[in-house]
């Protein structure tokens, strides 16, 4: 079975939907930020997915089961059993190959344009060492909006075997992001947008960002009229500026919970950027030790 893109389109994902080996996942999950800030709200897609999916697909849920319930962070990599017992019963095995879509709201009522909860789960089934997925370009509203097939009748797949290896290398710690404070070869790269990287925001217990890093906000990168990527020249151009794409180097995106981070990440490996970490930690976790150090931007 031949590897899928990273990203694909409708139209590719379109012309497979009777494939059965295609594993398809709507990981549809919601984030809003309070009006008068702190800390965002958080909660489960699975009644969007109710009301409509892609023909064929499973939900799969992030904040619930594809995360580590113990851990006082809420998207936490769960442990290898837990995630490899939940993507088992979802189908996804040795012979089938993923497409992983969501709502394409990165943040309700704001206008950024991201597949990132599709993104999360993507490199979650990456760092369990199965390299067959892809994520939806434009996600479902892009599908919607073309006129195509939605459906209220829930997927099914039968269980799978799930036997791929767990790749560390593809995840940050914070001792790994301390570490990188003070080496050169590491590119420490923050996702959020520019008011949260220059401390102007109240999101976390504290504002700011991990010193030496640098800003590509995950938000800008999809046009917002089409749903779709930009071009990968101005893809290229966003993420050349701040050394990304520097083969010498190794980059660490980081966000806020590790969902927006996972996005700039597979746009980074698309553009052929494979050494790529991503912090789980993230703004939550830092910002939460008062001992680590936080810069900020005065203007």
């Amino acid at each position: 079975m031949s590897k899928v893109p990273l990203i694909v389109n409708t139209e590719w994902l379109a012309e497979r939907l009777e494939d059965p080996k295609l594993r398809l996942l709507d990981a549809t999950t919601f984030l809003k930020q309070p009006a008068e800030g702190g800390y965002y709200d958080v909660w489960s897609g699975k009644e969007a997915y109710e009301k409509g999916h892609i023909p064929g697909a499973v939900y799969a849920d992030l904040l619930g089961e594809f995360s580590d319930p113990d851990s006082e962070y809420k998207f936490t990599v769960p442990s290898r059993d837990r995630f490899v017992k939940k993507i088992s019963e979802l189908g996804v095995g040795d012979d089938t190959y993923v497409v992983v879509y969501d709502q394409g709201e990165a943040v309700v009522g704001a206008s950024v344009i991201a597949s990132d909860w599709a993104s999360r789960l993507a490199w979650q089934l990456r760092y369990e060492g199965f390299d067959n997925v892809a994520v939806l370009d434009g996600g479902f509203p892009k599908w919607r909006e073309e006129g195509r097939s939605v459906t209220t009748e829930p997927g099914s797949y039968p269980t799978a075997t799930y036997s791929g290896e767990r790749r560390p290398e593809l995840l940050a710690t914070k001792e790994d992001v301390k570490n990188a404070l003070n080496d050169e070869n590491v590119i420490l790269l923050n996702s959020l947008s520019e008011a949260d990287f220059n401390g102007e925001t109240n999101t976390y217990s504290r504002s700011g960002h991990i010193p030496g890093s640098v800003n590509v906000f995950f938000g800008e990168l999809s046009d917002i009229k089409t749903k779709e990527l930009h071009d990968e020249e101005k893809l290229r151009k966003k993420f050349e500026e701040v050394g990304a794409l520097d083969p010498s180097k190794k980059v660490i995106t980081y966000c806020g919970s590790g969902i927006a981070a996972t996005w700039n990440a597979l746009i980074l490996n698309k553009l052929g950027q494979t050494n790529v970490a991503m912090y789980d930690g993230s703004m939550t976790e830092w910002t939460a030790d008062p001992s680590l150090p936080l810069d900020k931007v005065e203007k």
